[in-house]
């Protein structure tokens, strides 16, 4: 079964956030890590995951992603923060 994943990442705690929709997570956020994406998290050094969903449907990912855009700030950062608190870069244990 294919597998959807909403991501956010950041440049710092409390710093920058991108939100992302993709069918490969550890795929896209080695392209942000290794700059291979020109555009936002290039030119602001945005390459740490501090949150992620799993879905198995691509409509459901994608309007996740479209609520969290539109969520304030503080809202993100307290959703980063429920399971994330530290905002440990959390792509080494997906990809190991």
């Amino acid at each position: 079964m294919k597998r959807y994943y909403i991501y956010i990442l950041a440049s710092k705690r409390n710093g920058a956030l991108y939100i992302g929709v993709t069918n490969n997570l550890i795929g896209r956020v080695s392209e942000h890590k290794n700059n291979s994406i020109d555009g936002f998290t290039k030119s602001r050094g945005i390459h740490t995951l501090v949150y992620y969903e799993e879905f198995d449907d691509i409509r459901k990912a994608i309007a996740r992603e479209k609520q969290l855009k539109k969520w304030p700030r503080q809202w993100k950062i307290r959703l980063i923060e429920k399971d994330n608190l530290e905002w440990k870069d959390l792509y080494p244990d997906l990809s190991s």
